[in-house]
């Protein structure tokens, strides 16, 4: 394995990050003040409690998956689709690097960087609520595991754009309205029988569920059920950019 080649497009892809590191940090923080401010003051004074837990602090694991979604598909659909968009990708292309190093170079990047603004996230979160973490192991895989993931995703939507048209409509179309649909800030217990078993066919509530379980033992759905969901679209996405990079679809372009 190059190792040296992973390191160098894994470094490069977190230069671009530290370049911007105001934007990269700032928007994150200033988004979940807001969030706090008006869904956690506004909000949580006419909402006491969901299963036990205040409102302000039952928003938390959806804040965090909000960000670490959105942000981990950014980070990869655009660290591949720049390239590209430049023609530099033909030096990647060249150098004697395979698909796979590839691929562990800019999705491990895109990943370390939605795993920063998520603790990021956490922290500027406690100086809100009184955050304490029931099962930090639990939390720490389920954060890996989604900016692993959704990277992956990202990387899928950055070689099949052809323009940055096709680079946002997914995130924005598709990947935001299941994160608001999906128990980010409210429980689905809440909702009518029938939405309940509508809002079960949205992926994201499995992730937002296992996620706040860590933090306060209580699920909209079993934590067993939400680890496999999240295993299997990792595995989905795996399968994908395997099949990309072995038929040349979109990779060669």
């Amino acid at each position: 394995m190059n190792i040296q080649g992973i390191k160098v497009i894994y470094y490069q892809e977190m230069l671009r990050a530290w370049e911007t590191l105001f934007q990269t940090l700032a928007s994150p923080v200033i988004s979940t003040c807001l969030y706090f401010i008006v869904f956690g003051s506004a909000i949580g004074s006419r909402i006491q409690s969901i299963d036990g837990v205040s409102y302000g602090l039952f928003i938390v694991p959806g804040l965090t998956m909000l960000s670490l979604l959105t942000q981990s598909i950014a980070n990869a659909s655009f660290g591949i689709f720049f390239p590209k968009f430049t023609g530099s990708i033909y030096e990647i292309h060249s150098a004697p690097i395979s698909f796979f190093e590839i691929i562990i170079g800019f999705v491990g990047a895109a990943a370390s960087k939605s795993l920063i603004i998520g603790i990021v996230i956490l922290i500027t979160a406690s100086f809100f609520v009184d955050l304490q973490i029931a099962h930090p192991i639990w939390m720490a895989t389920f954060l890996i595991l989604t900016c692993i993931s959704f990277s992956l995703f990202g990387f899928i939507i950055g070689l099949w754009a052809n323009d940055f048209e096709k680079l946002q409509v997914i995130p924005l179309l598709v990947i935001t309205p299941l994160v608001f649909l999906g128990g980010s800030f409210y429980s689905i217990n809440m909702l009518p029988p029938f939405w309940q078993t509508v809002t079960l066919f949205n992926p994201v509530v499995y992730l937002i569920s296992g996620f706040r379980w860590s933090f306060f033992e209580v699920s909209d759905v079993s934590v067993g059920v939400s680890l496999a969901v999240i295993l299997g679209f990792l595995f989905v996405c795996i399968a994908i950019v395997g099949w990309m990079f072995k038929t040349g679809y979109r990779v060669k372009q």
